[in-house]
Formats: C-alpha cells, structure tokens, sequence
C-alpha cells in the first residue's frame, strides 16, 4: 500500500508542475562572436528578494551554431531551441554605405544567455551570460533593451517569477510573484495578478517603479495585452470546452464585448487597437475574423490559423500568420496544439486588412524540406523582416520580406 501511495505522490506532483506551465505560458554559413557580458549568474530561488547576485557563480555554454542560410532569403538564426520571444529592431548604420542592417535579439533556451544576430554580417553575439534556467517566455521592450523573462521556481516548480532581464545582462529586478500574465510596451509593463476574487491589472514603468491599478475583474482566467496607447485587450484564457469573450478596456476600466463568446476564443490587437484579430474553433474547425473595434464590425478571413501564430506590422495594414495545411481532425483546439497533443505544418502568409486578401509569403516546407509549426512570430518596425521560432524543435528563423 505504501508504494502505491508514492507512485500516485509522484504523479500528482508531475501533473501539478505540468497544470502550472501551460496555465502560465500558455544556404551558406556566417561566423559567431562573443562580446564582452558581464560575469555569469544565477538567478535567486523564489521567495528571494533583491537582484541576482554576481559571484560568477553561473555557467555558460559554447558559442551556438552559427547561422545558416538555407536561401537568400531565408535564415536559420539557431541551430538548437530558444526561449520563445524574440526583439526585432532597426539600426541605423553609420558606416559609408547605405546597406540597412536588422538586429535580432533572443535568449538561447539551454544557458538563458542572451544573444544579437545581425542581418547585415550574419552574425552571432552573444550580449549577456546571466544564467537563467528553465525560461519559459520572454517579453521584450521594443527596443530590445529589456526582456521580461517569466520561469518556474520553488517547491515542485508551483511558483511563477518574471525577471527584467538587460540585453547587456547588468542590473535587473523582479515584478510581483505569480503574475497570471504580463505585456509591454514602450510605455510600461502591465501585469496582470488573479485569484479566487477576480483578476486586477497594473500598470508599471519600465524600471519597475509606480505600479497603478488600471482594471480589475471578477473574471479570474484572463490574458491581457495593450490595444493602442490609451486601452487594453482582456480576453478569457482559450478552452475548446468553454465559451470565451473578448472586451476592450478603456482607461477608466470600463469593459466592453467586442467578440464571443466562441469557443477556443483567442484575441490579437493590432498596435493602435483599431482592429482586433480572434480566432475561435466550432465543429472541430479553426476559424478566423477581424473585429473593428471603432464600429463593431465582423470580417470573416479567407484563411483560418490560432491567432498566436500571428503578428500585426507596426502601421496596422496587415498580418503574417503562420497557416496550417490540411489542420488533422479529431482534435480539441487551442488546447490539443498547446499541450503538443496535435502539430501543425504550416506555410507564412501575408493578410491585407484592406481587401481582406490572404498572399502566400513562404512555404517553409518547399524551402528546407522539413516541418513548421510556427510560434512567436515577429517583424521590424519597417516591415523588412520576419522572425519566428519553429515549435517542433524551438529553432529561430527570419525571412527577408
């Protein structure tokens, strides 16, 4: 009996560790460089307060792979997995000539350093050693000067912590505990913290400083993000079980509906919150819209993804999403494709909001014979280049637009 009872131990605590990551998270060759970073660290256990110490306590790994350039257009950044998120950033080039470069900022999954690709050498280097394991997601500053890392701590890994992490690996600090989720943008950070009273939503400066309420719920299992400088899009966390809704969220915390309740219900804001993109499955299908959150319009898209597999240009006139082929059947989504029950093989396309038309931008399994399930898709503000992490192996690539 007693051995029974370990075993089923065992497998509460496995399935309790598995319950709190996806409640929380739901060619040629170019060299690699290594700057400077500062000492290696590790980050504090949770309940620690204060920043990493810096004792060169932590550990790094060899240089990664260096980048591969399948065609000209097309890169592999990553030879092994990184964290999914990644800064794309414009630079101005002082040099004589005129050639644009494009910086790409990531963290590699296995040492949590944090690296720079440069399109116009195609090269690797590497920013920052800090240590951290097991990160989960990361949430960059639009100018790739911070990321907000969120990883698993503690007793049986049951607490969540979101670190600032420096590109440059200097300084940092730590938001509130078990933050059920988190956006940023230039203008702040806004977290988002929930229990069994509801959820509450606040706004903090980028340096962590002047936290203020913006909107609280009695909603407890909400994903939050900005729609345009002066609101906010809540949305309830996707089930193919549940009916989800969408709403707005002005700056006096006033809700209101803008799709649902669907089923699957996943919602996207474009930069200036004029359009929102909601994906939502019904029959076993995937299907796909855009609201006009200024008229309350409904405009059904020729082409049906998740809508996480997405990402709007910074002007709103349009997405690149990654598409599946032929989606298998039989399948409960969002949450048979987030718990990796289900993957998808899809090809990129480009929808215009205006004419609502879909062109097909690459078909990354005629380019490199493989499979792609796209996530963390991204794009430089001058629309030139996308970025996006491979799910079935954690790879980064970009392709030149």
């Amino acid at each position: 009996m007693r051995r029974y009872l370990i075993i089923a131990s065992v497998i509460i605590v496995l399935l309790i560790g598995t319950a709190v990551y996806f409640l929380f998270f739901t060619g040629g060759s170019a060299g690699v460089t290594v700057a400077t970073p500062s000492p290696g660290t590790t980050l504090p256990a949770a309940g620690q307060t204060g920043a990493p110490s810096t004792g060169g306590t932590g550990t790094t790994t060899g240089a990664p792979s260096a980048p591969v350039a399948v065609s000209a257009r097309l890169v592999k950044i990553s030879g092994g997995p990184v964290v999914p998120g990644e800064a794309v950033t414009d630079k101005k080039n002082s040099s004589s000539t005129s050639t644009p470069e494009t910086l790409v900022s990531f963290i590699e999954r296995e040492s949590g350093n944090v690296f720079s690709y440069s399109t116009l050498s195609r090269t690797l280097t590497r920013t920052s050693n800090k240590t951290i394991p097991g990160v989960q997601s990361a949430l960059w500053l639009p100018d790739a000067s911070v990321a907000f890392v969120r990883y698993l701590s503690g007793a049986n890994f049951s607490t969540v912590n979101t670190y600032a992490l420096p590109s440059g690996g200097t300084g940092g600090f730590f938001l509130s505990q078990d933050l059920s989720d988190t956006a940023v943008s230039s203008t702040g950070v806004l977290t988002l913290a929930s229990g069994v009273n509801g959820s509450t939503a606040s706004l903090v400066r980028t340096d962590g400083t002047h936290s203020s309420t913006v909107f609280s719920s009695p909603l407890s299992s909400l994903r939050v993000s900005f729609a345009g400088k002066s609101q906010y899009l809540a949305f309830t966390k996707p089930s193919a079980t549940l009916a989800g809704d969408a709403f707005l969220v002005d700056a006096s915390g006033h809700f209101s509906r803008i799709a649902g309740p669907l089923f699957g219900l996943i919602a996207l804001a474009s930069p200036s919150g004029k359009w929102v993109l909601v994906s939502y499955s019904a029959g076993g299908a995937l299907l796909t819209e855009l609201a006009n959150t200024a008229t309350g319009e409904i405009v059904p898209l020729p082409v049906a993804t998740i809508a996480d597999k997405c990402v709007w240009t910074a002007d709103d006139s349009a997405l690149y999403c990654g598409i599946p082929v032929s989606p298998p059947t039989g399948f409960s989504y969002p949450d048979d494709w987030y718990q990796g029950a289900v993957s998808f093989n899809d090809r990129v396309w480009r929808i215009q909001v205006s004419g609502r038309y879909a062109q097909l931008v690459l078909d990354f399994s005629k380019e490199t014979g493989g499979s792609l399930d796209l996530i963390a898709p991204a794009v430089d503000p001058a629309n030139t280049l996308l970025t996006f992490v491979n799910k079935n192996d954690g790879a980064l690539w970009s392709y030149s637009l």
